[in-house]
């Protein structure tokens, strides 16, 4: 499911527990990260929930490194919060993800006014990650 459709639907749906609901509907979707990846290592600091995600990288056309990610969480919001931040970044160069604002696209969707205060810091918490991983990755291109 691509970061457009997700957007779409969501947007689509005027109630926020049908939001909610559509959140873990798309967690479901998650590419399953292997257990031995559920690991320290893997796990992003600053989430109420468990959350897992595993940084690959590829060489893109151009020799520009292109990032991709599996995560996963023990809670079913979170999974889709993760799924949709997964959407947004992977498959986009180092560059791209580093200058990608995932805080307007989490802002249009309402996550300000509807995400508990620990989901948006955990929120928060993930993009720093893949940002983070993203910075490295070009620096070692």
């Amino acid at each position: 499911m691509t970061i457009d459709e997700i957007i779409e639907n969501f947007e689509f749906l005027d109630d926020w527990d049908d939001r909610y609901r559509y959140l873990i509907e798309i967690g479901r979707t998650l590419e399953p990260l292997p257990e031995e990846d559920h690991n320290e290592a893997n796990k992003v600091r600053g989430c109420a929930s468990q959350v897992w995600l595993k940084t690959s990288i590829e060489a893109g056309a151009d020799g520009e490194p292109v990032m991709h990610f599996l995560g996963d969480s023990d809670a079913h919001i979170v999974r889709g919060l993760v799924a949709l931040t997964l959407a947004f970044f992977s498959g986009r160069t180092a560059r791209d993800v580093i200058g990608a604002d995932a805080q307007a696209l989490f802002r249009s969707l309402g996550f300000e006014q509807h995400l508990t205060p620990q989901r948006s810091n955990g929120l928060r918490s993930m993009v720093e990650r893949i940002k983070h991983d993203a910075t490295r990755a070009l620096a070692a291109a």
